[in-house]
């Protein structure tokens, strides 16, 4: 006699039981039961209600959320500050390399 095999999903729950949801295509008797975790469902619910409860604390505090135009001013004075940071690293980046080429041309000068 062969022996039959079979795979199927089941959950496990808080208390440490196994449910299978189907009703199994085998002979009553025996079994070797392997267990193996696997990647749980989504649960888009679950988002949603922690999305709703976000925005209801965002209402009851008088917080509106921000305006597109709001976020877009924003974004336009981080880039600005961005590229001031930049003009104002290459302003420095140019500083030392004139200082290093003043020092060089000090120590090529005969004394």
């Amino acid at each position: 006699m062969s022996a039959a095999t079979m795979i199927v999903e089941g959950v496990v729950k808080p208390d440490g039981t196994l449910e299978v949801p189907q009703k199994l295509d085998l002979p009553a008797g025996p079994v070797q039961v392997t267990i193996r975790s696997i990647a749980g469902p989504t649960q888009p619910e679950r988002f949603w209600a922690m999305m709703e409860s976000l925005w209801a604390d965002l209402r009851t505090g008088h917080r509106a959320p921000r305006t597109r135009e709001e976020i877009d001013a924003e974004i336009d004075a981080l880039r600005i500050e961005a590229e001031e940071e930049m003009q104002s690293m290459e302003r420095l980046q140019e500083e030392y390399r004139r200082a290093r080429e003043q020092a060089r041309s000090q120590e090529e000068r005969p004394r």
